[in-house]
């Protein structure tokens, strides 16, 4: 089960097949993320990445990473620091807070930094256990 004080951390790369899935399948053109001038005229270095691909590693992170299985998100936040770019190794930590096991469900914390260990994002996350 899961135990308040927990910690778990996974890296991601954020590459170009992550990348181009996520615009294929939600036909997102946002010139941001797909337009190297337009980014680098709004001070960006890069294309940003898309915001949500961090919500599919969470995603990822809750259905297959858990040691439980049987699990939903019931809720979750996430507040973006700084950007994300394309070949930008990512890395989730996520901390059990609390486990509440009258209603079976879990509060989690976790953030994402990137290799230069710079917090990209962070939230939280509700999810009981089914």
């Amino acid at each position: 089960m899961l135990t308040a004080g927990i910690i778990f951390r996974h890296a991601f790369l954020v590459d170009e097949k992550v990348y181009e899935g996520f615009k294929i399948t939600f036909k997102d053109e946002n010139p941001l993320h797909t337009d190297l001038n337009f980014a680098q005229s709004k001070g960006f270095k890069e294309r940003v990445m898309y915001g949500n691909i961090l919500n599919g590693f969470l995603s990822y992170f809750v259905g297959e990473l858990l040691p439980v299985k049987n699990v939903v998100i019931q809720s979750q936040s996430i507040q973006f620091a700084k950007p994300v770019y394309l070949n930008d190794t990512v890395t989730l930590e996520v901390k059990v807070i609390e486990f509440f096991e009258s209603v079976s469900s879990a509060e989690l914390k976790y953030k994402f930094t990137n290799q230069a260990e710079q917090v990209v994002a962070k939230g939280n996350l509700q999810i009981g256990i089914i």
